[in-house]
């Protein structure tokens, strides 16, 4: 039996508390700590008499290391799962730190000043993890996440030399909105409005944002347009995986969200860059944040799927092999469960798997790693288990 202290309650974070009370072998006690402590607090009284889960609320500044460590010290959490917004990754870590707790998070840090995409500041606490026994466990979501399961499964039962990878994310989900994000709207735009990148040859290639087009077929879907965008596991499982040639991330989006997206680029309204509005400085991107849907309250309005998957190329016994393992989620399956639509539930899910693979000792490796660096089995075992189940092709349709 173990404790979860859950710092977030946002779509993705009430997935998560779902599927751990879902858990509640595993997880006999949890705490929602979050800056609007009302949001745990409806979440808690929604959940209460459902479970024999044990469940209390916080309000926590995630900004402020002493009043994390302030919770945890009281709290006495087995693992701290990070669900908030990746800018407060370096301050919950450091507080896990000094408190001596295990660290889980599902997206790599960043600067609200400066976009980085890269898990360089958290790496840097590896020694001190290690030095302290505890784990810091990076990316358990989905991707990152799932797919870097995915990638150690693949490197365990089907290859010996790993080739190629083309990480494919569709989501053909329909909310009804002329423009809204399934995620955090500021990272979400960020995201998506930055360079593209990939890998390939030993070095890393930048492109225009949305440059590289191409058309796949999707399992259970169909045919969608996915561009080329950067995403940070790709910076991880190249240090994992060294024989890599090369690796590439391609997302859907529909031509509706790109034009909405394109023309409030082009005004502006995508810049994280300060400005003066009547005698008070905003940042426009964060202002157009507050005025589209928030993505929580898309999933009683979303149909459709989503399909997350991993292509890959290699060698196996000398000859050439190719693999495909990917997920299927149905946005309306996920809203009558846990009332969320996929994109959250294929996050939360992961988390809540992660957390338990740590507190179970199933994954005990000390210091700050990524999901690809731990045996994948008991991972697939419980997507399977907890609503993520996969499949899986050895004759895919290849990326051009």
């Amino acid at each position: 039996m173990a404790k979860a202290l859950i710092i977030g309650c946002g779509a993705v974070a009430s997935v998560a508390i779902h599927k751990c009370v879902q858990n509640f072998e595993v997880f006999d006690e949890i705490c929602i700590a979050s800056r609007t402590k009302s949001k745990c607090d409806a979440l808690k009284a929604k959940l209460d008499g459902k479970t024999s889960t044990k469940i209390s609320t916080a309000k926590l500044d995630a900004n402020n290391v002493e009043d994390i460590v302030k919770i945890i010290s009281s709290f006495k959490p087995d693992v701290v799962m990070n669900l908030a917004l990746p800018y407060q990754d370096l301050t919950i870590m450091e507080a896990c730190l000094r408190t001596k707790v295990n660290y889980l998070d599902t997206a790599n840090y960043e600067s609200e000043e400066n976009p980085q995409f890269s898990y360089k500041e958290q790496w840097e606490f590896n020694d001190k993890f290690k030095a302290a026994n505890i784990t810091g466990l990076l990316g358990s979501g989905f991707d990152p996440g799932v797919t870097g399961v995915f990638v150690a499964h693949a490197k365990k039962h089907h290859f010996d030399i790993i080739d190629t990878i083309d990480i494919l994310d569709c989501n053909a989900g329909d909310h009804g909105y002329p423009f809204a994000t399934n995620f955090n709207p500021e990272i979400n735009i960020r995201e998506v409005t930055a360079p593209g990148m990939y890998y390939e040859a030993g070095k890393w290639i930048e492109t225009k944002s949305m440059e590289i087009k191409r058309i796949y077929d999707f399992p259970e879907i169909g045919k969608r347009d996915m561009y080329l965008i950067h995403h940070e596991e790709m910076e991880s499982i190249v240090k994992n995986i060294p024989e890599i040639k090369r690796i590439r991330f391609f997302m859907t989006f529909g031509e509706s969200y790109l034009r909405h997206l394109r023309c409030l680029e082009n005004v502006g309204m995508t810049s994280i860059e300060p400005i003066n509005f009547q005698g008070h400085e905003i940042i426009p991107l964060q202002f157009l944040q507050a005025v589209l849907p928030d993505p929580a309250s898309l999933g009683p309005r979303t149909k459709g799927k989503t399909n997350i998957g991993c292509i890959f190329h290699g060698t196996k016994d000398g000859k050439p092999k190719d693999y495909y393992v990917y997920n299927v989620c149905d946005h309306e399956a996920c809203y009558k469960e846990v009332g969320s639509q996929a994109v959250a539930y294929t996050t939360g899910v992961p988390a809540m798997i992660g957390a338990m693979m740590l507190v179970t000792g199933k994954w005990n490796l000390k210091g700050v790693h990524n999901i690809e660096e731990f045996d994948p089995d008991p991972f697939m075992d419980a997507l399977n288990k907890f609503g993520l189940t996969w499949q899986e092709s050895f004759n895919p349709d290849k990326v051009e």
